[in-house]
């Protein structure tokens, strides 16, 4: 059966980074003297090589702090958000059949309604009435579903957890025999991976497969390791560590595993 899209891998080319810029109606407003120099600073960065769509609340205002950039390089659109987390909140690009893009438009609900949502959940919808994606289609994905809770190596493996997809607070109507058929329905993935374990201390997503473990190619997984037996993840990291170290590649090889190293206390 011919997959009908493919969630490309995070290494292929892309079109432009999307970025959604702090402001004081943020949950970054007591923060911002910190953390504006750093999105600027990763903004110069990404502009080195490729175009940065930026949603901001006042262009002008983004204008003047990224004034060193080559204006080509920018595409500023003024629209509300509540926070700053496009890798969650943004529409995520499929190809098709034919390698044509198409935009998959998911329910962002603030992590399972841990945080306000209504302006992030429409800004793809606002970004496509305002023409920024051109005639590349925008299709609501019909679930609660945030760009880091999955993982694609963009071939026929997905990777996410359970403790995030099966929140109760995401998509409660939905077992996960359902979501996994939506999952392959969506993204052209016929074999979805699993973590049961893993977890970091302060996460609000419910441990999204991004803080955990990422492809960095087909046959090789990046993934957070704690050695220290005090610590509080030490358990359920070694027991994610024998999940992965147990998962098998389509070829059933097993994974090149690369543990990152843990960071120590400040």
């Amino acid at each position: 059966m011919t997959k009908k899209y493919r969630l490309p891998a995070e290494w292929e080319p892309q079109s432009r980074v999307q970025l959604t810029f702090p402001h004081a109606d943020s949950d970054w407003a007591p923060y911002l003297e910190q953390v504006i120099p750093c999105f600027v600073e990763i903004i110069e960065v990404i502009s080195r090589f490729q175009k940065v769509l930026i949603v901001c609340d006042d262009v002008a205002r983004v204008r003047r702090l990224l004034k060193g950039i080559p204006e080509e390089q920018l595409l500023l659109v003024e629209i509300p958000s509540n926070d700053t987390w496009a890798r969650d909140h943004a529409g995520i690009t499929v190809l098709d059949a034919n390698d044509q893009p198409m935009i998959w438009d998911f329910v962002f609900n603030g992590w399972g309604l841990k945080f306000p949502a209504d302006q992030d959940n429409q800004i793809t919808s606002r970004l496509q009435k305002r023409g920024v994606f051109g005639a590349c289609p925008v299709t609501p994905g019909g679930i609660v579903l945030e760009g880091g809770g999955i993982e694609s190596d963009g071939q026929d493996t997905l990777l996410t957890t359970t403790a995030c997809m099966l929140s109760p607070n995401r998509n409660p109507h939905l077992d996960r025999s359902a979501i996994e058929q939506i999952l392959r329905d969506r993204f052209g993935m016929p074999r979805i991976l699993w973590l049961e374990h893993g977890h970091l201390a302060g996460d609000d997503t419910d441990s999204h497969i991004d803080t955990l473990a990422r492809f960095c190619d087909p046959e090789t997984i990046a993934y957070v390791q704690c050695t220290d037996p005090d610590d509080e993840h030490y358990e359920d990291l070694a027991a994610m560590e024998l999940e992965l170290q147990a998962w098998r590649t389509s070829e059933g090889k097993p994974y090149k595993l690369i543990p990152l190293p843990w960071p120590e206390s400040c």
